[in-house]
């Protein structure tokens, strides 16, 4: 509240000046003219004081507003990326679903694999001790049976199969092709290919114009001597030469010329199986991609 302090002396003066006047009464006046005037003083100031600390107020609170909007934009800015988590993460449930579906169909392929292959592991082994207990201790010096990535080799010397420099069995090979025959046709569910090799000794004959012809005719002969004598279905048998271009064994020495002179036998699981089996997982990678 302000006081006119103007007035109150101008009134005093007319006083003064218009009548007498006591000294008390004028004293008292001027004591409450003092009293007036610190009051004013003091009020004065306390304006002063609430309007600084106003105006420090609104600064705080336009500060906390802005602090207020701040934390609004950071928490929608939270939801939206909840939002979108939890969505990436409905869908990810779905391709985790999904991917759990083709590893378990791929498992099931994987299985099935494994289980041809260890049958076809189990049938090689008992394949190769039915013949190697079949033949006698001289057939074992000229024919050697191995297993080697799930083929059985069956390789048989020259000298027990052919006569010197020719294309043509020899008697003393007959007992051995048939018990190599037996186990052929025991196995049904496997092919025969019948392979010639030979040394790098370059041959000349009449009817035999170089390795190629000497390798493919022995096992061709092998191949009839098979079908004609022992009776295994021709379907089952391919005759193939390589020539001197598939070496065991060095040329430089006469042993690993021996040794490169040989026919095998190889007796593999037939191809359509595993094709049926590779079919199987195109077909479920087929539904998968659907």
């Amino acid at each position: 509240m302000k006081i006119n302090f103007n007035g109150i002396a101008i009134a005093t003066a007319i006083v003064c000046f218009t009548g007498c006047v006591s000294t008390k009464k004028f004293n008292s006046l001027q004591a409450n003219y003092n009293k007036l005037y610190d009051r004013n003083a003091e009020l004065t100031k306390q304006s002063e004081d609430c309007k600084s600390n106003l105006d420090k107020t609104t600064v705080q609170l336009s500060g906390v507003q802005a602090q207020l909007d701040a934390e609004r934009a950071h928490s929608k800015s939270l939801q939206d990326a909840l939002d979108k988590c939890l969505t990436s993460t409905s869908q990810g449930n779905v391709n985790i679903s999904k991917l759990v579906d083709e590893i378990n169909s791929s498992n099931k392929y994987i299985q099935q694999l494994i289980a041809s292959k260890n049958k076809s592991d189990s049938l090689n082994m008992v394949l190769t001790n039915n013949l190697t207990r079949s033949l006698s201790s001289d057939e074992m010096k000229d024919v050697d049976v191995q297993v080697l990535k799930g083929v059985v080799y069956i390789s048989l010397s020259d000298n027990m199969l052919y006569k010197s420099g020719s294309y043509e069995i020899s008697d003393k090979s007959g007992e051995t092709l048939s018990k190599i025959a037996k186990i052929i046709t025991d196995y049904k569910d496997y092919d025969v290919l019948i392979e010639g090799n030979t040394d790098n000794v370059p041959i000349s004959k009449p009817n035999i114009r170089n390795n190629w012809d000497l390798s493919a005719l022995r096992a061709s002969s092998v191949v009839q001597a098979l079908q004609n004598n022992f009776g295994v279905d021709p379907k089952r048998l391919t005759a193939g030469g390589r020539g001197e271009f598939n070496p065991v064994a060095t040329n430089d020495t006469p042993q690993g010329k021996e040794k490169n002179r040989r026919t095998q036998i190889i007796i593999t699981p037939k191809l359509d199986q595993f094709m049926d089996l590779i079919g199987q997982g195109n077909k479920a990678d087929s539904t998968k991609a659907q």
